[in-house]
């Protein structure tokens, strides 16, 4: 059973090994509410990573029927990865206009695997809500030039996605990837933590570590939406 969050609440493995990995994303599932808490504004984020799952005009339907079913509010979609901008700019803007017909924000999510990658400033007019620069294999320095690059010429919202949990930069979501258990130490309000979708892990275990994370940050991300489906949590 698929675990669900009802509205907005209150409260290695990583991004940095987005590698491919054969998977499907037709699976059905079910739902579960999670317990009540109070009304709040905390991004709840599924991320499509596009080296484990494919998503595109085809499937981008149900990309969002998962999302609105099990709560989440905010998508993160990469759209561009390792150097490539995978889509036109009108199959962006359609993917933001589909995606906020059902209530849900969108964020383009930009995966960098080496210094020499830059932003592609063409996505900037599209309608998304957001751009999220996932750098977690960049070193620090190298993440600091990009957001300030981004900062400096974007006037939307802006994410990292990282292993750095005092990386020296204000986006208007700091993400870090709390995968491992130790990582629960980082987890605090003013970060969003993340939880990762792994085989063989069981609903109760995806459960706890969900609602901890959301309980003790500003937000929880969900890594990603291609195992969340074929894994059946």
């Amino acid at each position: 059973m698929i675990f669900a969050i009802i509205g907005y609440l209150l409260a290695s493995t990583s991004l940095r090994g987005q590698g491919v990995t054969s998977s499907s994303s037709s699976s059905t599932t079910q739902s579960v509410s999670t317990s009540e808490t109070s009304a709040s504004s905390k991004p709840i984020i599924l991320y499509v990573n596009q080296g484990n799952g494919a998503v595109n005009g085809s499937n981008f339907g149900e990309l969002l029927s998962t999302a609105t079913s099990q709560g989440f509010n905010t998508i993160f979609f990469q759209i561009y990865r390792s150097g490539t901008l995978l889509f036109t700019s009108s199959d962006l803007a359609q993917f933001v206009t589909s995606a906020h017909d059902q209530g849900l924000k969108i964020f383009f999510a930009l995966y960098f695997t080496n210094t020499t990658q830059t932003i592609p400033t063409s996505i900037y007019s599209d309608g998304e809500d957001g751009i999220s620069l996932d750098m977690s294999t960049l070193p620090i320095a190298a993440q600091t030039v990009l957001f300030d690059q981004l900062s400096s010429s974007y006037s939307g919202k802006t994410a990292i996605t990282t292993t750095y949990p005092s990386l020296p930069v204000s986006p208007d979501l700091l993400v870090v990837e709390t995968y491992l258990p130790g990582d629960q130490q980082y987890i605090h309000p003013g970060i969003v933590a993340s939880v990762e979708v792994s085989p063989g892990e069981t609903t109760q275990t995806y459960q706890q570590q969900f609602q901890y994370a959301l309980n003790n940050s500003s937000g929880v991300m969900v890594f990603d939406y291609d195992h969340l489906v074929k894994y059946g949590l």
